[in-house]
């Protein structure tokens, strides 16, 4: 179902668009939660701690294919927007031609590179063969990860936040059982993991594919729509491959925080994991409140709504004020019990020496989880306005942030230090990205008064020209 988001009140767009999202994001954090669950409890705390050790250099791969498909659809909310279905329709079939691309390129380097990239991260030796089977199988299937994640970005610019729900679902489903199957009764271990992730990812984005070309009508090109066209290309990627930097820039602080904690040995490494899976699921209404800022913004800036974009940004920030506050509360009461979800309590000596690690971490991590929700919701507003740069340096900060405190502060003060690394990211970035959002906001509206004082044109006509620039407006030009 296709959705204008240019029309309405804010918040209810918001809400309408954000709570789908977050039940896809959920099915998601299923794969790794799962994942993580199922090795832990049946295969032990070093098995445990190869899947953690990969959690970094993850991040840094498949969080750049993420990023890029979440910036190729910012164009195409942005032509939606504007009424431009052709236009959208051309951006679309380029970002299936940038993605195959990217695709092939990065599986080819990255399974050759990852033995080398676990060697320089000093992983323990204990746990190395098995963090270097999972990476490497999970690296094969980047492909898949493009062909989901370019579709639901498409689905999502549209204003449907519901389609890709259904198939991370699915997914979910597959997952379990798989992992089930290949880790329980194929005794594959930590690899069955990492196939049943890839796999069930593969039949996820195999049916949105099939699911696209029947129920979206507005998505069959036309055979002029169909070419490669160099000015959509790049477009496209002055869109995605900035923020797709942004993740893998800031991964490159969590790989040096990564390379820290590992020097602690394998019982803080099985810590960090368990936390940090916990942590990415309680995360997930932050990351859908970011999808729905990106497409909001995208879609407003596109239908030269600009005086929405404010109270969109207020109301979103609100709600992640709110969502903090509960998920604090939460972790007070419940940490010790969630963290029984990764460590089998029979075994006792285990139990007893990580579930306290576990709780601390997660305990401090949600403390700062407003400043979390506002990196979300900021950076992909600026991202949706056409300002995808600036979250290169929002990364930047971050990387910063967590790479002084792996460098210098875990060494001294080991474990403690290494929980407050992502909250001080967190601030760091807000400070930069706050301030820099009134200014893309101010900076629009003078394009687009500029522009209706001289041509005496509202601006969705503007944005609707062919000479648009990377901030996802024209060039203004002299009269015409």
């Amino acid at each position: 179902m296709v959705k204008d988001l240019t029309v309405g009140r804010p918040m209810k767009l918001i809400l309408g668009f954000t709570i789908p999202t977050l039940f896809g994001l959920l099915f998601q954090q299923m794969y790794s939660m799962v994942d993580t669950m199922i090795v832990g409890r049946l295969l032990g705390a070093n098995a445990l701690a190869a899947v953690g050790a990969t959690g970094s250099i993850s991040f840094l791969i498949i969080g750049f294919c993420m990023g890029v498909c979440s910036g190729f659809a910012i164009p195409v909310a942005r032509e939606m927007g504007a009424g431009e279905h052709g236009r959208m329709r051309s951006y679309v079939m380029n970002a299936a031609y940038l993605s195959g691309v990217f695709a092939l390129v990065m599986t080819a380097v990255t399974c050759v590179a990852c033995r080398r990239i676990l060697t320089a991260m000093d992983t323990p030796a204990d746990i190395f063969e098995d963090a270097y089977d999972y990476i490497f199988i999970i690296f094969l299937g980047i492909p898949v990860t493009y062909l989901y994640n370019l579709l639901a970005g498409v689905i999502r610019s549209l204003g449907d936040s519901r389609t890709p729900v259904y198939f991370l679902a699915l997914s979910s489903v597959l997952n379990i059982g798989l992992d089930v199957a290949l880790i329980l009764w194929a005794r594959m271990g930590v690899a069955g993991a990492a196939v049943a992730t890839v796999a069930s990812q593969a039949v996820s984005g195999a049916a949105c594919l099939v699911v696209v070309r029947r129920r979206f009508p507005i998505l069959r090109t036309e055979r002029g729509e169909r070419r490669w066209d160099r000015r959509f290309c790049k477009d496209l990627c002055a869109m995605g491959v900035p923020m797709g930097l942004q993740y893998s820039v800031t991964a490159v602080g969590s790989i040096i925080l990564q390379s820290a904690v590992n020097g602690l040995g394998s019982l803080y490494v099985a810590a960090t994991a368990a936390a940090g899976r916990l942590n990415n699921l309680l995360a997930c209404p932050f990351d859908a409140m970011g999808a729905a800022m990106a497409t909001y913004c995208g879609q407003n800036v596109g239908g030269g709504k600009l005086d929405r974009l404010g109270r969109g940004i207020r109301d979103c920030a609100l709600l992640g004020l709110v969502y903090s506050l509960a998920a604090f509360a939460a972790m007070l009461a419940f940490a010790p019990s969630c963290a029984t979800w990764f460590i089998d309590p029979d075994q006792e000596a285990q139990a007893a020496a990580l579930i306290p690690l576990v709780s601390q971490f997660i305990r401090i991590l949600t403390g700062f989880f407003f400043p979390l929700a506002l990196v979300n919701i900021v950076r992909f507003a600026i991202q949706g306005m056409g300002y995808s740069v600036l979250a290169i340096l929002s990364g930047v900060l971050e990387m910063i942030a967590r790479a002084v405190v792996g460098a210098v502060f875990v060494p001294r003060f080991g474990f403690d230090a290494a929980c407050f690394a992502s909250p001080a990211a967190w601030v760091l970035a807000d400070a930069f990205l706050i301030p820099a959002c009134a200014l893309c906001i101010r900076r629009l509206r003078r394009h687009k008064d500029s522009f209706e004082r001289e041509h005496h044109r509202p601006v969705h006509e503007f944005v609707r020209r062919r000479d648009i620039d990377h901030l996802g407006l024209a060039k203004q030009h002299k009269a015409s």
